[in-house]
């Protein structure tokens, strides 16, 4: 646990030491402390950015909705997770003025994270004080949701149906709540309403909670409203002007590749648990540890492998299209980053979304996006919905069947348009139909539409996940008779 050095209204500081756990050593054991390579320079330098970010996200993020400590984050968000590769002599702070949080070590230099309003937290470049854009507010232009009925706003959300049977509907809640999987929030909409909720103590339907890869999800849903307006089609190359010259490979690469993450790009994805997962190397999990620009990032790189050959789980295609996302609202004049809330949030009566981004104002939703229980029900219920809500358009015709339908290049099929899948029977009390926006340690929404069914659940998941989505979704649908 940290020990406390001091604390006033507008700063904490804290040290920590924290007992290398037992699975932290079953990785490490057959090195020496020299030559480890979870203890080196770099990958020191690397866990303790990601450090501040988590502490500046968790304090400043999430704590909008209510107060979390520094000391609360560390312990509840960081501390339990051999895979952020926290460092027993990592100490950290968080000025509570300048809302910025550091780590540092014994031979490590100070690595800082600082919040940007409705941007939410960065990473910074070593050595320097502050983002290279100028974050802006993000207005909701909606009115309060207790004076707008539902599904945009909160007023008539709860529903009840006589084939439901709040009973064992309960028991499923009650159960999925005990196990220990860091529950934080679990919501059940069935034929457009709430029919169940549970919340871990200290979160509300409405406290913005990391949703990690969920944030893939919504990147596609951008690009599909920029299709719907006819900026570009799923069968259209890929607009990035990198890739046209004439003997570039890459022009092969079309938009439905990339939201197949069947790009062919080489980008290294090596986990956190590989020798050389916290080094330069690991190109997937760089944009998370690290103060670069995502984007360029993403697209200066090669390929490997012929487009649309084969699915592999790697950032370079979300980040791409992130990229054209930019490029093309920015184009057409308009702000990016308020592009989201305007164009897609606003319309679906989304309000707590936090969109986080590197330290050149590109959004990272391939990973530090953060949405409540809430937001991302109205997410799922959208694409329930096939892209309609109360009467408009907001995803292209289609578009809800493409994300859904399995990558050419996926033999297992279970991955869509950054969705992921149940076609090949993998979880065998979901339905087939089911699709999801995951992320890291168990953020799920998941849309099930022969049974008129969303689920959103969020916490940080230790491990062992599918099998509990498995039950819990087994456990809920068995209290909707059919």
């Amino acid at each position: 646990m940290p020990i406390p050095l001091k604390h006033d209204k507008s700063f904490a500081r804290v040290g920590s030491i924290l007992s290398t756990t037992l699975v932290f050593l079953a990785i490490t054991d057959a090195c020496s402390s020299e030559q480890d390579p979870f203890t080196s320079p770099e990958a020191r330098d690397h866990a303790a950015a990601m450090g501040a970010h988590h502490l500046c996200s968790g304090v400043f993020v999430v704590g909008r909705d209510y107060q979390r400590t520094p000391e609360q984050v560390f312990a509840e968000d960081i501390e339990p997770f051999p895979h952020f590769n926290w460092q027993d002599d990592f100490e950290y702070e968080v000025d509570m003025e300048a809302e910025t949080a550091g780590v540092w070590g014994a031979d490590v230099a100070r690595r800082t994270a600082k919040y940007n309003g409705d941007q939410g937290c960065s990473i910074l470049v070593r050595g320097e004080t502050d983002v290279h854009y100028e974050p802006v507010p993000v207005p909701r232009n909606l009115p309060d949701p207790n004076t707008q009925p539902w599904p945009t706003g909160d007023v008539g959300a709860y529903g009840t149906f006589p084939e439901v049977n709040q009973a064992s509907l309960d028991s499923a809640f009650e159960w999925a709540m005990e196990q220990e999987q860091n529950t934080r929030a679990l919501v059940v909409a069935y034929k457009g309403n709430v029919i169940g909720e549970r919340f871990a103590p200290g979160f509300t339907r409405n406290t913005p909670q990391i949703s990690w890869s969920q944030g893939k999800s919504i990147t596609a849903a951008l690009i599909g409203i920029l299709v719907q307006r006819g900026h570009f089609s799923l069968d259209d190359p890929a607009p990035v002007p990198e890739w046209r010259g004439v003997d570039d490979p890459r022009n092969a690469i079309k938009i439905k590749h990339l939201l197949r993450m069947s790009s062919g790009l080489d980008f290294l994805n090596l986990g956190l648990a590989q020798p050389n997962a916290w080094t330069d190397e690991n190109e997937h999990f760089l944009i998370y540890f690290d103060a670069i620009n995502v984007f360029e990032h993403a697209i200066d790189q090669p390929m490997d492998l012929p487009a649309d050959s084969l699915f592999r789980y790697r950032n370079s295609d979300p980040l791409t299209l992130g990229r054209i996302v930019r490029q093309t609202v920015e184009a057409s004049g308009e702000d990016y980053l308020t592009f989201p809330q305007r164009a897609l949030f606003d319309r679906i009566g989304a309000r707590d979304y936090v969109l986080e981004t590197d330290p050149y104002g590109n959004f990272i939703m391939t990973g530090y996006d953060f949405g409540s229980a809430w937001s991302w029900l109205r997410f799922g219920l959208l694409h329930l919905w096939d892209g309609v809500w109360q009467g408009e358009r907001i995803l292209p015709e289609g578009w809800v069947e493409f994300i859904g339908t399995p990558a050419p290049g996926d033999p297992n099929q279970g991955y869509g348009g950054l969705f992921w899948l149940n076609r090949g029977g993998a979880m065998d009390q979901v339905p087939e139909d089911a699709f999801w926006a995951a992320g890291f340690m168990g953020q799920t929404t998941m849309v099930i539409p022969s049974r008129d069914v969303v689920i959103v659940r969020l916490g940080p998941s230790p491990g062992g996940y599918n099998q509990y989505l498995n039950e819990v979704v087994g456990r809920v649908l068995s209290a909707i008779e059919q």
